[in-house]
């Protein structure tokens, strides 16, 4: 393996690693918006749906975008992410694109290193 297959390798684990943290922290913030006695049985995982598998109300929408930003600071405007989206794709929304919405944010603030 060569040193670019290394590095390349390496930098796949660490976003998967960041990935895996990212939805463990959204399932908790879910579940606090929520109620954990709605979810109490359920697994959320990147393919849980908002509207067809947690139910999410629009009131609890909008509590869990101020929690992200809570969370994760400004760089991650999710308030910004929807606003791209038609309705369509954000009540058919999945678990998984707002964690690889969180991680591309997280990554793309992330001070670049000098070569």
């Amino acid at each position: 393996m060569t040193t670019t297959d290394q590095s390349s390798a390496a930098a796949s684990a660490a976003q998967t690693a960041r990935a895996d943290q990212v939805l463990t922290e959204v399932a908790e913030i879910l579940r606090d918006v929520i109620g954990e006695e709605y979810i109490v049985d359920m697994s959320i995982g990147m393919e849980t749906s908002f509207n067809e598998d947690l139910e999410l109300e629009s009131i609890e929408f909008v509590t869990f975008a101020d929690r992200l930003r809570e969370t994760y600071g400004e760089n991650v405007d999710f308030v910004g992410f929807l606003a791209e989206m038609d309705i369509d794709r954000v009540i058919n929304m999945r678990v998984g694109e707002v964690v690889g919405f969180i991680v591309d944010s997280i990554d793309g603030a992330a001070p670049s290193v000098a070569p």
